[in-house]
């Protein structure tokens, strides 16, 4: 024995303030808060006197608003698209939250209208295209494309960012 006392199990009021501390302290989703307190649970172990419901506690959080799915994926499209992501990798992001369809439609209209500004930054930050010091010779234009897919920005976007002469601005795509 090395000593080391372990905490108890948990119960329905010790779940619920684990609970109310970690919505309190960091934005989340309903898929996420769940698979927190699934974790807890599982890690301390139940001693309540009736079976753990990690899913109701987190839809009454919902109910009462302290989670809100939609509002989270605005928040989350956002600061990932100001980081120069592109429309799949945020959506990855999102799905992997546990943001269903229905609560995504707001931050999909706002990924779709940021889609060129994301581009922009993110050419800004790897320093290709109309930010490059000089022409990319082919590896660093395949290396240059790549970054660009996995940022979640399709292919074309990329080749035209990345094929853009340094130094040139560069005009916003059309729809």
């Amino acid at each position: 024995m090395t000593g080391k006392r372990l905490p108890p199990p948990l119960d329905e009021s010790a779940l619920r303030d684990m609970a109310l501390r970690h919505v309190a302290r960091f934005a989340t989703s309903r898929g996420k808060l769940l698979a927190y307190l699934k974790r807890k649970i599982k890690e301390r172990g139940w001693g309540g006197e009736q079976p753990a419901d990690p899913e109701g506690l987190a839809d009454r959080f919902g109910e009462l608003g302290y989670i809100d799915d939609a509002g989270y994926a605005v928040m989350k499209s956002g600061a990932l698209a100001r980081r120069g992501y592109g429309a799949r990798r945020i959506g990855e992001e999102l799905r992997a939250a546990g943001i269903g369809e229905e609560d995504r439609e707001q931050a999909d209209a706002q990924i779709a209208s940021e889609a060129w500004a994301a581009a922009d930054r993110f050419a800004r930050r790897k320093r290709v295209g109309p930010y490059a010091t000089g022409p990319l010779d082919p590896k660093q234009r395949e290396k240059a494309i790549a970054a660009f897919l996995r940022a979640g920005h399709d292919y074309a976007v990329a080749r035209r960012w990345v094929d853009a002469p340094p130094g040139e601005p560069m005009a916003a795509e059309e729809e």
